[in-house]
């Protein structure tokens, strides 16, 4: 592939954005558990672990890393990274921890950062976990490198993604360009088997550069959606709860309730 020639650096920012929600059946007695599994599945240093794969992934380096738990649940990781080996003069990288309560930053060119949500419904046992992932490039690297591995990273029922490129960034002969990569739609760089597994909506903006898509499991058998299994569940239980699992993933997909 020919290199477009920029004057000075590609101030293109591609940002990636997704919303990954596990749906779970977890009843009163076992909702409490549920939280707390979950929380520890994917406690502050799991996802420490996963955004430091994502830098790798997409040829980043990693200037600084702040991490959090909260309580009751949830947690936080937010990584700046840059696309160049050598940290500027005066930046200071520090060691993988929370954040003085405040602080003054140089941020760099980039960062990923990565929130969750457990959560579940207070009466009928759907438990849904959530975590939102941003990956924001400046440069030539790309967040979209890492968007096979993010939807394998996590319990992924349904993926709600955005991309967009922003700004601009102008060559040696003084043109402007807006994008500087083929795109039609983020499909474009899902694994085939991955599409498979999927039902996908595409709502996309081109002359802007917007692009979105939403994805959730064809097949959801309900083995795979019992927190804990149970032999003793009629029929008659299973097929009302497999309906409540259905109707979550479509509300969420759709971003509607339907009750």
């Amino acid at each position: 592939m020919n290199k477009l020639q920029l004057h000075g650096f590609n101030n293109l920012t591609k940002s990636l954005s997704f919303n990954i929600y596990d749906v779970c059946y977890a009843p009163e007695k076992q909702q409490q558990t549920y939280i707390e599994y979950i929380d520890e599945a994917y406690n502050s240093d799991r996802l420490t672990h996963i955004l430091r794969d994502v830098a790798e992934i997409i040829g980043a380096q990693i200037l600084n890393i702040a991490h959090q738990d909260y309580d009751p649940q949830g947690a936080s990781v937010t990584m700046l990274i840059a696309e160049d080996d050598v940290i500027p003069s005066g930046m200071q990288t520090l060691a993988p921890g929370p954040l003085p309560d405040t602080i003054l930053a140089h941020l760099d060119k980039s960062h990923i950062t990565v929130h969750t949500y457990p959560e579940s419904h207070p009466d009928n046992g759907i438990s849904t976990f959530r975590a939102d992932i941003d990956v924001s490039t400046c440069g030539q690297i790309s967040p979209l490198k890492a968007l096979n591995y993010l939807i394998h990273s996590f319990e992924s029922d349904i993926v709600i993604m955005d991309y967009r490129v922003r700004g601009f960034t102008r060559d040696i002969q003084g043109n402007k360009h807006y994008i500087d990569h083929k795109i039609n739609s983020i499909q474009n760089y899902i694994a085939d088997d991955t599409k498979e597994m999927y039902q996908m909506i595409d709502v996309n903006v081109y002359q802007e550069n917007i692009f979105h898509t939403k994805m959730m499991l064809k097949e959801t058998e309900l083995d795979k959606y019992l927190f804990e299994k149970e032999s003793n569940l009629s029929s008659d239980n299973k097929a009302a709860i497999q309906q409540q699992v259905q109707a979550e993933m479509a509300e969420i997909f759709y971003g509607r309730n339907f009750n």
